[in-house]
């Protein structure tokens, strides 16, 4: 096959890859100059939807209506708007080969792309209880969800199996959204993970309570402390029965499982510096190599606000670090410089009818404020992380788009606290004060 030549390559089709997209085309892309090279069939779009509005059973999101960028409230990006812009859309196209030297990528297919300035933004990838060797993991009716052909799937499988029995696997975003949806679906729900409660990466045992109350009311199941060993089948090969390893098992027409990512890096291997799991970059998301950036979930950046370095799997960064990667871009080419990169990291979750949102670093003494009882009918309540007697980040359920803005100052400024029982006392006062 004949070989492509670009200026600049975008490998992957997530939200990173869209957001630098736009970026690039705002900073004045030229015709025919960027490629963006997607294993999707379809168009970037806003994958936090696919765990949400895409499974709700009325009103349920679809494409066009969530390609980037209308997730930060930006204009949708449809096939067409790549076409318009010069920009080559490359569907449907696995890079099963990345020859950093050479500046040549190379499809599943044969076909050869090569690049002057390549932007890696593969992102993540579902880890899969076959991944453990786990007995009858490959039966189907068993999901992950990732990209949107999961998610198709899924639904196909929840109006066969209507009114049916689902378990889910794991206790993190996922494993409470995808619980969620389920039950809105109409479906018997159980939750099953390992740790003592739900969320434990971000929540303290105090947060997840409220959670695991609240979805207790909602009538979803939980069993902590345990994890599936194995799965019974039917005739058709479908699904019936999760084993756990406390030796009980659970009735299932569906199991869907969050159990975790990992970053997609193995085409780059060897060429480019790793630290954390990614691929190490500086402040502009430059990797070791030059002309080479790395983007999204892939990246392990510099941390200014916390002096250190990390990896970080959330949209919001996803956004934010293809932007100052196209920014750095469009500086080295101008010999200009440009700020560093200066994450606040954010993270934020919506199901049933709860929405919160957390800033900062979850670190230290926490402090929990508000009314935080799951039987409340408009719940509403927060947490602050101390750390050497600074707040270093706030956690909010149910809180407006002003309140949310103030927790995200708290977490950006790290104000003194001399008292914590009256920082609980004070609760949101506190935030909207600084």
């Amino acid at each position: 096959m004949a070989e492509k030549h670009y200026k600049y390559v975008i490998v992957g089709g997530g939200v990173a890859a869209g957001y630098a997209a736009r970026d690039f085309a705002k900073q004045g892309v030229k015709p025919g100059e960027l490629a963006v090279i997607s294993k999707e069939a379809v168009a970037p779009y806003e994958r936090p939807a696919l765990s949400k509005a895409y499974l709700f059973p009325e009103g349920a999101a679809r494409l066009p209506g969530f390609h980037v960028c209308v997730g930060s409230g930006g204009e949708r990006l449809l096939p067409e708007w790549y076409a318009e812009k010069g920009i080559e859309l490359i569907l449907s196209t696995e890079i099963v080969k990345a020859d950093i030297a050479s500046k040549t990528l190379t499809s599943a297919a044969g076909a050869m792309y090569k690049y002057d300035v390549l932007i890696i933004a593969t992102g993540s990838t579902v880890i899969r209880l076959s991944d453990f060797g786990t007995q009858g993991a490959d039966a189907k009716n068993i999901f992950y969800v990732r990209e949107i052909d999961d998610a198709d799937k899924l639904i196909e499988a929840i109006k066969s199996k209507k009114n049916g029995k689902a378990v889910i696997v794991g206790g993190g975003y996922i494993g409470l959204e995808l619980s969620a949806v389920m039950k809105i679906n109409n479906f018997d729900v159980t939750m099953v993970y390992p740790e003592p409660w739900c969320m434990p990466r971000l929540f303290t045992a105090a947060i997840a309570a409220f959670y695991e109350g609240y979805y207790a009311k909602k009538g979803v199941k939980i069993i902590k402390g345990t994890v599936a060993v194995g799965f019974d089948t039917n005739a058709n090969g479908e699904v019936k029965a999760v084993k756990l390893k406390d030796g009980s098992v659970l009735d299932a027409d569906i199991v869907v499982v969050g159990v975790g990512g990992r970053p997609l890096i193995t085409l780059f291997k060897g060429q480019v510096e790793e630290d954390k799991g990614g691929i190490k970059t500086d402040g502009f998301f430059k990797t070791s190599v030059p002309n080479v950036y790395a983007i999204g979930d892939v990246a392990t950046f510099p941390m200014k606000l916390y002096n250190d370095i990390r990896r970080v799997e959330h949209v919001d960064h996803a956004r934010k670090s293809a932007e100052q990667a196209v920014k750095a871009i469009k500086a080295s080419k101008e010999g200009k410089s440009i700020d560093v990169y200066d994450y606040l990291p954010y993270f934020y979750s919506r199901s049933f009818d709860l929405s919160w949102q957390f800033y900062g670093d979850n670190v230290g003494d926490s402090v929990i404020f508000g009314d935080s009882d799951p039987a409340s009918p408009k719940p509403k309540f927060g947490s602050y992380w101390i750390k050497d007697g600074k707040v270093v980040g706030a956690f909010l359920e149910g809180g407006t788009a002003d309140e949310n803005k103030a927790i995200a100052k708290v977490a950006r400024l790290q104000p003194s606290v001399q008292n914590l029982d009256e920082l609980a006392k004070e609760g949101l006062t506190f935030a909207s004060k600084i």
